[in-house]
């Protein structure tokens, strides 16, 4: 009942503004307020193309050209996974924090000039990786797992070796990244404890 008094009583407030300012104004309001949010939309969802994320040569010259290698961007079914897909949440909220996020990479672009030759993108290689790795085991792998749903897999039509890991990899409370790291680009020079263990390691170890 309370709630109810509350709601009746935000209403009445509102009706009671929308009377004082006049019913031109107001609707000259309404039709700035859906403008405005319409812009935005527009804007936010021209920033999330593919065609956008390679625009400056940062991206278009080295990680694009590597992801034109592998499947996420040529496959037999024609599904493709692009830049936004992987790097930015589909949820609303998530969205706006991610976009708030990047500017500071529009920060490095304009002004710092971090990353603008191939030496200096290299140089910063295994940091850049390591931030975008942390991001994705922080939620979970959420944007892969857009696609990639664990409980609709079916192992009986996974190659032996993915067939063994996944469940086990679930089981353990492992999430994607863990072990697809470099899955659409080039891994950085870092280790990754994954695989069979180096020579010079077995070499030592006797």
């Amino acid at each position: 009942m309370a709630q109810d008094r509350q709601h009746k009583g935000l209403i009445g407030r509102l009706w009671a503004m929308l009377l004082r300012v006049g019913p031109w104004t107001a609707l000259g309001l309404f039709a700035a307020g859906i403008v405005f949010w319409g812009g935005f939309n527009w804007t936010l969802e021209l920033t999330n193309t593919e065609k956008f994320c390679i625009s400056c040569h940062e991206m278009r010259d080295n990680v694009y050209k590597e992801y034109r290698d592998t499947i996420h961007y040529q496959n037999r079914t024609g599904v493709r996974a692009t830049c936004p897909d992987c790097h930015v949440p589909r949820e609303w909220i998530y969205k706006i924090a991610r976009k708030v996020q990047a500017t500071n990479e529009l920060w490095h672009h304009f002004v710092m000039r971090s990353i603008d030759t191939p030496e200096k993108f290299h140089a910063k290689r295994a940091e850049l990786a390591q931030h975008e790795w942390d991001r994705m085991k922080a939620n979970d792998s959420r944007e892969c797992r857009n696609c990639h749903a664990y409980t609709y897999m079916d192992y009986s039509k996974q190659a032996r070796r993915a067939n063994a890991a996944h469940p086990k990899g679930f089981d353990e409370g492992k999430t994607c990244i863990d072990c697809h790291k470099g899955i659409a680009h080039r891994l950085p020079p870092t280790e990754q404890n994954i695989g069979a263990p180096k020579k010079a390691a077995l070499l030592e170890s006797r």
